[in-house]
Protein backbone atom coordinates (compact mmCIF):
# COMPACT_ATOMS: atom_id res chain seq x y z
CA UNK A 1 0.00 0.00 0.00
CA UNK A 2 3.04 2.34 0.99
CA UNK A 3 4.63 1.31 -2.48
CA UNK A 4 1.67 2.27 -4.65
CA UNK A 5 1.34 5.60 -2.88
CA UNK A 6 5.26 6.37 -3.25
CA UNK A 7 4.42 5.10 -7.31
CA UNK A 8 1.05 7.73 -6.82
CA UNK A 9 3.94 10.49 -5.71
CA UNK A 10 6.41 9.64 -8.23
CA UNK A 11 3.81 9.89 -11.46
CA UNK A 12 2.17 13.43 -9.88
CA UNK A 13 6.02 15.05 -9.85
CA UNK A 14 6.51 13.73 -13.61
CA UNK A 15 3.71 15.55 -14.52
CA UNK A 16 2.05 12.70 -17.26
CA UNK A 17 -1.11 14.21 -17.53
CA UNK A 18 -2.69 11.04 -18.98
CA UNK A 19 -1.70 8.90 -15.98
CA UNK A 20 -3.46 11.27 -13.97
CA UNK A 21 -7.14 9.56 -14.18
CA UNK A 22 -5.52 6.14 -13.87
CA UNK A 23 -4.07 7.37 -10.58
CA UNK A 24 -7.18 8.34 -9.02
CA UNK A 25 -8.66 4.95 -10.53
CA UNK A 26 -5.91 3.22 -8.41
CA UNK A 27 -6.42 5.58 -5.60
CA UNK A 28 -10.17 5.04 -5.43
CA UNK A 29 -9.57 1.49 -5.86
CA UNK A 30 -6.92 1.37 -2.79
CA UNK A 31 -9.24 3.64 -0.80
CA UNK A 32 -12.05 0.72 -1.77
CA UNK A 33 -9.81 -2.21 -0.52
CA UNK A 34 -8.79 -0.40 2.63
CA UNK A 35 -13.11 0.12 3.32
CA UNK A 36 -13.01 -3.57 2.43
CA UNK A 37 -10.24 -4.12 4.46
CA UNK A 38 -11.99 -2.14 7.84
CA UNK A 39 -15.75 -3.87 7.24
CA UNK A 40 -13.75 -7.23 7.12
CA UNK A 41 -12.51 -6.60 10.42
CA UNK A 42 -15.61 -5.40 11.64
CA UNK A 43 -16.95 -8.59 11.02
CA UNK A 44 -14.48 -10.51 12.61
CA UNK A 45 -14.97 -8.40 15.58
CA UNK A 46 -18.95 -9.17 15.65
CA UNK A 47 -17.96 -12.49 14.98
CA UNK A 48 -15.85 -12.40 18.27
CA UNK A 49 -18.61 -10.54 20.16
CA UNK A 50 -21.09 -13.24 19.27
CA UNK A 51 -18.92 -15.92 20.14
CA UNK A 52 -18.24 -14.46 23.45
CA UNK A 53 -21.78 -14.16 23.59
CA UNK A 54 -22.19 -17.83 23.27
CA UNK A 55 -19.82 -18.30 25.92
CA UNK A 56 -21.27 -16.28 28.33
CA UNK A 57 -24.63 -18.21 27.50
CA UNK A 58 -22.62 -21.82 28.28
CA UNK A 59 -21.32 -20.40 31.12
CA UNK A 60 -24.69 -19.38 32.66
CA UNK A 61 -26.46 -22.50 31.73
CA UNK A 62 -23.22 -24.11 33.24
CA UNK A 63 -24.29 -22.16 36.41
CA UNK A 64 -27.48 -22.74 36.48
CA UNK A 65 -26.97 -26.22 35.86
CA UNK A 66 -24.86 -26.13 39.44
CA UNK A 67 -27.49 -23.86 41.11
CA UNK A 68 -30.08 -26.77 40.58
CA UNK A 69 -27.79 -29.38 41.59
CA UNK A 70 -26.89 -27.40 45.11
CA UNK A 71 -30.24 -27.44 45.51
CA UNK A 72 -30.88 -31.04 45.04
CA UNK A 73 -28.32 -31.57 47.21
CA UNK A 74 -29.70 -29.05 50.21
CA UNK A 75 -32.64 -31.00 49.56
CA UNK A 76 -31.07 -34.47 50.56
CA UNK A 77 -29.19 -32.62 53.36
CA UNK A 78 -32.50 -31.74 54.23
CA UNK A 79 -33.89 -35.19 54.26
CA UNK A 80 -30.77 -36.83 55.55
CA UNK A 81 -31.36 -34.40 58.49
CA UNK A 82 -35.23 -35.65 58.73
CA UNK A 83 -33.80 -39.10 59.40
CA UNK A 84 -31.78 -38.53 62.05
CA UNK A 85 -34.31 -36.59 63.79
CA UNK A 86 -36.35 -39.45 62.79
CA UNK A 87 -33.48 -41.90 64.55
CA UNK A 88 -32.89 -39.98 67.43
CA UNK A 89 -37.10 -39.71 68.26
CA UNK A 90 -36.61 -43.70 67.60
CA UNK A 91 -34.09 -43.80 70.27
CA UNK A 92 -35.59 -41.73 72.75
CA UNK A 93 -39.07 -44.08 72.61
CA UNK A 94 -36.63 -47.09 72.72
CA UNK A 95 -35.08 -46.37 76.05
CA UNK A 96 -38.44 -45.19 77.50
CA UNK A 97 -39.68 -48.49 76.59
CA UNK A 98 -36.45 -50.03 78.10
CA UNK A 99 -37.40 -48.06 81.36
CA UNK A 100 -40.81 -49.15 81.35
CA UNK A 101 -39.46 -52.93 81.44
CA UNK A 102 -37.22 -51.77 83.86
CA UNK A 103 -40.05 -50.47 86.03
CA UNK A 104 -42.11 -53.53 85.34
CA UNK A 105 -39.45 -55.93 86.48
CA UNK A 106 -38.77 -54.10 89.47
CA UNK A 107 -42.47 -54.12 90.52
CA UNK A 108 -42.63 -57.91 89.66
CA UNK A 109 -39.60 -58.18 91.77
CA UNK A 110 -41.79 -56.27 94.59
CA UNK A 111 -44.27 -58.52 94.33
CA UNK A 112 -42.51 -61.76 94.67
CA UNK A 113 -40.66 -60.15 98.18
CA UNK A 114 -44.17 -58.96 98.96
CA UNK A 115 -45.46 -62.66 98.18
CA UNK A 116 -42.66 -64.60 100.00
CA UNK A 117 -42.30 -61.84 102.95
CA UNK A 118 -46.38 -62.82 103.30
CA UNK A 119 -46.10 -66.16 103.08
CA UNK A 120 -42.87 -67.14 105.29
CA UNK A 121 -43.68 -64.92 108.16
CA UNK A 122 -47.67 -65.23 108.44
CA UNK A 123 -47.54 -69.15 107.92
Amino acid sequence: MLLLLLLLQLLLLLQLPILLPLLLLLLLLLLLLLLLLLLLLLLLLLLLLLLLLLLLLLLLLLLLLLLLLLQTLMLLLMLLLLLLQLLLLLQQLLLLLLLLLLLLLLLQLLYYYCYYYYYYYYY
